[in-house]
């Protein structure tokens, strides 16, 4: 790779036969523990639903089927900061569009947007005007799936890269939507990019002041259950987050040569993230979480991914830098976050707080159409600012 050259590459998907074959051979191979059929989801995910899943991942589930659905929207790589980012472009044939950057989060992928794009590229034809219309640029995030491996990436390293993404296909204002590392990596451009930034549309802000037992307010059901939800995050679902942020590489080199180990430690995510409350598939598809699992599998990046969590941990507890960029939070009923607006305020240029009906962690993923209706509204405010 050239590292001078900006030149912006068409890409096509396409895992190679031999990595189909390779992982078919290993999922065939696995080797089960013992079956406590008395034991939940409360004890990770349950041996016979991940003997199912990985079955139908071995004999039902069509990679190519896939590929073709995902190849249908245009994708290119282009090199930043020594690594080819990357991601999906669909301009809108309105005139005045307004260019919007999707950035997903862990343990996600860009294809979780897609079935959101004709809606925001074309909303006359989607319940809406052509003044609701965007530029949809959809970007894999540096070590994570399609972008392949990569080592020494932070939130912010990422963050001047998406910027320098949209500086390179031309884009003078445009508007960010995030969740998890997504909104990380967003407000971080809101600190660096402030100049070319309408605002950002964020699920949660992570890492500024926690609500504690002591100084919430129960009298406001929102910090009730702000409170209850950073109790159970504590206690019972941020232990993955305690591994990944000290001793990453140790369980990266066991979820990067079993595809059984990959998926049950992505498919515990998204149950437990999600609004599912018995199974992850009263929310996602097998076909939708076999294709993010197999993308982190096929490119070998989860061990890379989970690397933001080490390189972000000194982080953790620290008063955020103050932004001025405007910001819009759409709060998912069922999302970890434990952020209110008093815990916002402090340290950014908060412009409107939604609280949908429905949806968890994965927002977009979960619900695509309430957030295009909810990033459309949410413009509209940072356009009238």
């Amino acid at each position: 790779m050239n590292e001078q050259t900006t030149t912006i590459s068409p890409f096509t998907l396409h895992v190679p036969d031999e990595s189909l074959t390779a992982l078919a051979d290993r999922l065939a191979q696995t080797r089960w523990p013992l079956e406590d059929a008395g034991t939940g989801w409360d004890h990770g995910v349950p041996v016979d639903y991940a003997k199912s899943l990985v079955q139908y991942w071995a004999t039902e589930f069509d990679w190519r089927a896939q590929e073709r659905r995902i190849n249908a929207v245009p994708q290119f790589t282009t090199p930043i900061d020594g690594h080819d980012v990357h991601f999906f472009h669909v301009r809108s044939d309105h005139g005045g569009a307004t260019p919007l950057l999707l950035l997903h989060g862990w343990p996600g992928a860009p294809t979780e947007f897609l079935p959101m794009i004709d809606a925001l590229v074309d909303p006359a034809s989607h319940s809406g005007t052509s003044e609701d219309a965007f530029d949809v640029v959809i970007a894999t995030i540096p070590g994570f799936g399609i972008s392949g491996p990569a080592v020494g990436w932070n939130t912010e390293r990422a963050a001047a890269a998406m910027a320098a993404l949209m500086a390179r296909l031309g884009y003078e204002r445009y508007a960010v939507h995030g969740y998890d590392t997504g909104a990380l990596i967003g407000r971080a451009m809101g600190l660096i990019d402030r100049e070319h930034l309408l605002g950002l549309h964020l699920t949660d802000v992570l890492g500024g002041e926690e609500l504690t037992p002591e100084t919430a307010d129960f009298s406001d059901p929102r910090e009730a259950r702000a409170v209850e939800r950073s109790m159970r995050y504590q206690y019972e679902l941020g232990g993955y987050a305690m591994v990944q942020a000290t001793r990453p590489q140790s369980l990266g080199l066991a979820l990067t040569d079993s595809p059984v180990g990959l998926l049950t430690w992505l498919v515990e995510r998204f149950k437990d993230w999600s609004a599912a409350e018995d199974s992850p598939e009263e929310v996602f598809t097998r076909d939708d979480m076999l294709t993010t699992v197999s993308i982190y599998w096929h490119f070998a990046t989860i061990w890379s991914s989970m690397r933001y969590y080490k390189e972000g941990a000194t982080g953790w507890g620290v008063e955020p830098e103050k932004s001025e960029t405007p910001l819009a939070i759409v709060a998912m009923p069922h999302d970890l976050g434990s952020a209110v607006p008093r815990t916002v305020e402090g340290a950014n240029n908060l412009v409107r707080w939604e609280e949908l009906a429905t949806g968890g962690h994965f927002a977009g993923w979960e619900q695509p159409d309430l957030m295009v209706q909810d990033i459309r509204a949410a413009v509209q405010v940072l356009n009238a600012g």
